[in-house]
């Protein structure tokens, strides 16, 4: 009766056990379902346990023989039981990262071979007596469970040695408490036999146990720290982004507040005009700083989207070297613009996005360089339908530490803090460059040494489209583009619609200088009515996000409310990546995104207001011809002299509509010379900059050589003083490129038709 004690201490331990494992957050792994196990069998065992020594001390072992012989089947099922899953659980934490072994409680094979175990006690004999109040069993039934339980035994010890170096020493205290135990219980059994405390040292090593497998109550406190400390991390990124953003966009609401206040207050005309530029370039950076907040949000939000489309990769890249070359201000840098002769003409892409890192990378070169250059380089490896671009940006600039590289593509990271408190920006640009290039299945690369620059590589593949230009592709490009700025938009009339003021005061600034005719209404609704009263218009200008009744909804109404095709183009700030196609999807025929830049509104208003021209006027859809009033007089002759065809062919362009000129062309000095030993031209059109012999060489040949006509300058030198710099060098007037049909005309009045 002695061992009842141990086996009821044993008891209470389990269903403390218990209660303490099944009414917490447990973590559902493979450990903490063995021992979920592990603990009911251990209950069920000291319940036989107890429950057969009770029956032996209070009953005859006669008359309760067969009740004893049950109890004690299922007390050695539940040993042998104890010592499987323990086994699993030594054999577990010796191979946590096994993908199979046979103690896998989801095998079959380890589930099989324990019930047939348990049926092989239950069918092998037992015989059970009682001497002097000590209860004992013996038999095949007994044997056959020591040899599994020292099978299992020997398993414990072989995966033990085997992994002993490889897993947390602690997890195995159960194992080492567990045989001394064992062997104690073994010593005190054979000094007294009526002590039974195996099934109690079980509840002993589960305790043990609880503490070294992964512990509910630590892990619940180790994620409720973990999360305190993410919250914690996303309060101080909250802070630090609003106080970055704070900075940021107050520096240039600054200049901006600040200017316009200067504007107001200043006497002259070229003091405004210089606050005036100041302003915008302000604006340019809050612009910037806004569009960089909305990509990055998008981006986080994984609603970035790559729009391709047909586009010219060198204008791309031209176009950002021209864009990023006004930021080196008085900076002593050089910019070297490098393209390789193999890049395609045409590629399908996603050109904006391109775009954007190439101006991040190259904006990026500019803020940490003071001295020395920056090279924007772009080559490219052709492999059949596509090319791989190969973009690099190297500057001489501060350099990065090597630490502090990975830091470099984190959001809202600038490095080296203490030493860039001047510079302005989010430290988003090259955040984002990094998502658009892998979005796009590229890659970058930097390269950096500490205090003497930096190189950024981005590799890019592209569909090819058009390996090579189309022959007179150029000039073809530029001669439109002269004949384009002939336009006259004065008999034209637009409704611009905007609910802000302020914006309406900007568009209507913007179309007078084109002497458009410009009407405007706040709403929507007012939109509507106008055009069903009658009022017509070349192209409505149509604010999308507006009280009410929104620019998709009033576009539906407009487009119901007339029968003839009235031209309405999207005018929002809603300026990030896809919604052009988005607008373009809802129906509007274009998309002008706010602050509206002078190119995009005069792309705009060429697209539709010529359409209208050319039904006026019925001039073929394929060509653009400016009807001009001709002069009439005797054939005059024009010598054009320039060593570059297309300007030739531009200058022709706009003296063919002078039906009384002669024109020749020579591409050089020389040639020129030549053709006036044989021909006497009325008037010389003279570029400066040629090759072996310049313009101001070439008059001074021609006038030794007695010719008195003309010469006319017709040269790219533009900059302040040129005009009276070539006037004094002998010529008889001068013209700077790109040339107006207005400027072409003066020059016809004083030389041509003065006689």
């Amino acid at each position: 009766m002695n061992s009842v004690y141990f086996q009821t201490m044993g008891m209470a331990i389990i269903i403390l056990l218990l209660v303490m494992f099944y009414s917490k957050i447990r973590i559902d792994n493979r450990e903490t379902k063995i021992y979920s196990k592990q603990l009911i069998v251990t209950f069920f065992s000291l319940l036989f346990d107890i429950s057969i020594i009770l029956i032996t001390y209070f009953c005859d072992i006669q008359d309760v023989y067969y009740i004893l012989w049950i109890l004690n089947k299922f007390y050695l099922s539940t040993l042998l039981l104890y010592s499987a899953l323990f086994t699993e659980y030594i054999v577990h934490i010796s191979k946590p990262n096994s993908k199979y072994d046979f103690f896998n409680s989801s095998l079959t094979s380890y589930k099989l071979f324990n019930m047939v175990c348990v049926f092989i006690i239950f069918v092998l004999p037992i015989e059970i007596y009682n001497t002097n109040g000590v209860m004992f069993s013996y038999g095949l039934s007994i044997s056959f469970l020591i040899i599994v339980i020292v099978f299992y035994v020997l398993v414990m010890v072989f995966y033990t040695f085997k992994n002993f170096k490889h897993v947390v020493r602690k997890k195995y205290t159960p194992l080492f408490s567990l045989i001394p135990l064992f062997l104690l219980a073994i010593l005190i059994r054979k000094v007294d036999p009526s002590v039974l405390i195996t099934t109690a040292i079980a509840s002993y090593v589960d305790l043990i146990m609880y503490f070294t497998i992964e512990n509910p109550d630590v892990k619940m406190i180790a994620a409720l720290n973990e999360a305190k400390l993410s919250a914690e991390k996303a309060n101080r990124a909250k802070s630090d982004f609003l106080s970055s953003m704070s900075h940021e966009i107050r520096t240039p609401l600054n200049a901006i507040v600040g200017f316009s206040d200067c504007i107001i207050e200043d006497k002259t005309l070229e003091d405004a005009k210089s606050d005036a530029k100041d302003i915008k370039l302000a604006s340019e950076n809050l612009l910037e700083i806004v569009n960089g907040i909305l990509d990055i949000s998008k981006i986080e939000a994984d609603k970035m989207e790559i729009v391709e489309t047909e586009y010219n990769p060198v204008e791309t890249f031209e176009n950002v070297a021209k864009l990023v070359k006004p930021r080196i201000g008085e900076k002593p840098i050089d910019l070297v613009v490098k393209f390789g002769s193999d890049i395609p003409y045409m590629v399908y892409g996603d050109g904006g996005k391109v775009r954007q890192i190439i101006t991040n990378i190259l904006t990026n070169a500019v803020k940490y360089t003071e001295e020395g250059s920056i090279t924007f380089f772009v080559n490219c490896l052709n492999e059949g339908e596509y090319t791989k671009f190969v973009i690099s940006v190297e500057d001489t600039g501060r350099g990065i530490k090597p630490e502090q590289i990975d830091k470099l593509f984190t959001k809202f990271q600038r490095l080296d803090e203490d030493k860039n408190t001047t510079l302005e920006g989010t430290g988003l640009g090259l955040a984002i460059t990094k998502r658009f290039v892998e979005m796009m299945g590229g890659k970058i690369v930097v390269q950096s040494k500490y205090g003497e620059g930096s190189k950024f590589t981005v590799y890019l593949s592209q569909k090819v489209i058009k390996m090579n230009k189309p022959e007179d592709v150029e000039s073809q490009e530029l001669v439109n583009t002269m004949q384009i700025k002939l336009f006259d938009f004065t008999e034209s009339k637009v409704l611009v619609v905007d609910d802000n003021k302020v914006n309406i005061k900007v568009a209507l600034k913007l179309l007078s200088n084109y002497g458009i005719e410009a009407d405007f209404c706040e709403s929507g609704f007012e939109a509507v009515e106008k055009v069903k009263m009658g009022n017509t218009y070349d192209l409505i200008l149509l604010d999308v996000m507006m009280p009410r009744m929104s620019g998709v909804e009033t576009l539906k109404l407009i487009r119901e409310s007339v029968i003839y095709d009235m031209p309405v183009v999207a005018l929002t700030a809603n300026a990030i990546s896809g919604m052009k196609e988005k607008y373009l999807a809802e129906g509007f025929d274009d998309y002008l995104a706010k602050p509206i830049e002078k190119s995009e509104l005069y792309r705009v208003l060429l697209t539709f207001l010529n359409k209208k021209l050319k039904k006026k006027e019925e001039v073929k859809t394929n060509t653009v011809e400016i009807p001009i009033v001709k002069k009439s007089a005797e054939k005059k002759k024009v010598l054009i002299v320039d060593d570059n065809k297309i300007n030739i062919k531009i200058a022709e362009k706009l003296l063919s509509h002078y039906d009384f000129l002669e024109i020749d062309s020579a591409l050089s000095g020389a040639s020129a010379i030549e053709k006036v030993k044989t021909t006497n031209y009325d008037l010389i059109f003279m570029d400066i900059m040629m090759p072996e012999m310049d313009g101001v060489e070439t008059l001074h040949h021609l006038k030794d050589m007695g010719f008195k006509n003309p010469i006319v300058t017709l040269t790219a030198d533009a900059v302040d003083g040129s005009r009276d710099k070539y006037l004094n060098e002998g010529f008889d007037e001068y013209l700077s490129k790109p040339v107006s049909i207005n400027d072409i005309d003066k020059i016809m009045d004083i030389f041509v038709n003065k006689g």
